[in-house]
């Protein structure tokens, strides 16, 4: 009897285990993760914030299974010229473990359902490549700021690494090449983060902030431009007209105004984007624009198609 009650309770613990895992579950650590429960991971678990309720078009279309994988025709400006590239949106479910702040690999109490986001962007400047990617972990119910975002950038002179954490304050750390920037540490009071806005617009855009706003700009602005990593003074509008949302944020002090646009219906597809700033100083000041216009959206559980016989898939997103 004991050796059955044994074998029974290891098929109920294996069978949570098959359920609680999603998108992207491959994970050589997977042991340690699972093993990982802390008393300040059952503390936060107490910790119920209001959740907004999900729509069943919400269910319907984001808890299909399968991520959404959006092409984008990109002109980036960078060095005082336009790039022509290519730029994808992956959007997917996931649960979220948010004291470890990792995805969750198994059914938890504590686990937060988030609407993830990777960005990606790549480019020629001259000879040497460009690559870029953020991601952004942001909770469906919409009532609270991202848990998480991070950003990475390849190119040939190097590579930066940085994270925003979402804990008692944003913890904010990043490694970098550059002399003056080496790694870095410090604590930021919460704001609005512009990472996060990319994924509130496709959960529910009329919960977007309006007027005059304090706002974290996003990890590459800060990468790229090489400004102080803080909270800017902008205003925000968010416009509709024949089925298209159009918001805006225009930041005062730095001269940089964000536009994105996207169906002012469910599921609120991002169409396009532009990024307008000032780039040199005095007589040499320029003003420059970078785009994304949508080229092919495809809903699929990427994650399992990584065999040779998929790469014709790539086609049908233009890349």
């Amino acid at each position: 009897m004991r050796k059955w009650l044994k074998f029974e309770s290891g098929i109920v613990l294996f069978a949570l285990f098959i359920v609680g895992v999603e998108a992207c579950a491959e994970n050589n650590n997977s042991g340690k993760t699972l093993a990982v429960n802390t008393e300040a991971e059952n503390e936060s678990a107490k910790e119920k914030l209001p959740k907004k309720p999900l729509s069943k078009e919400f269910k319907s279309y984001w808890y299909a299974g399968d991520a959404e994988i959006t092409s984008y025709k990109l002109e980036q400006a960078r060095y005082g010229e336009i790039r022509e590239g290519k730029a994808v949106l992956i959007y997917v479910t996931e649960p979220f473990l948010p004291d470890v702040q990792v995805k969750a690999d198994g059914s938890n109490p504590s686990n937060i359902p988030v609407l993830k986001l990777n960005k990606t962007k790549k480019y020629l400047t001259g000879i040497y490549p460009y690559s870029i990617m953020s991601s952004t972990f942001y909770p469906v119910h919409d009532n609270q700021h991202a848990l998480k975002t991070s950003l990475s950038v390849q190119e040939w002179c190097g590579h930066v690494y940085s994270q925003l954490n979402n804990r008692k304050t944003f913890e904010f750390t990043s490694h970098s090449y550059f002399e003056g920037e080496a790694d870095q540490k410090l604590d930021l009071d919460k704001a609005l983060l512009e990472n996060e806005i990319w994924n509130k617009v496709r959960i529910n855009p009329n919960s977007l902030p309006k007027g005059e706003i304090s706002i974290i700009p996003s990890l590459e602005y800060f990468r790229v431009q090489h400004h102080a990593v803080q909270a800017y003074a902008a205003i925000a509008a968010l416009q509709t007209k024949d089925g298209i949302s159009t918001y805006t944020i225009d930041y005062k002090d730095t001269k940089r105004k964000l536009t994105l646009t996207f169906s002012s219906e469910f599921p609120y597809e991002i169409q396009s984007w532009e990024e307008e700033f000032i780039s040199g100083y005095g007589s040499n000041a320029k003003t420059f624009v970078s785009k994304g216009t949508r080229l092919k959206t495809l809903k699929t559980p990427y994650w399992r198609q990584n065999s040779n016989k998929y790469v014709g898939l790539r086609d049908s997103l233009a890349l």
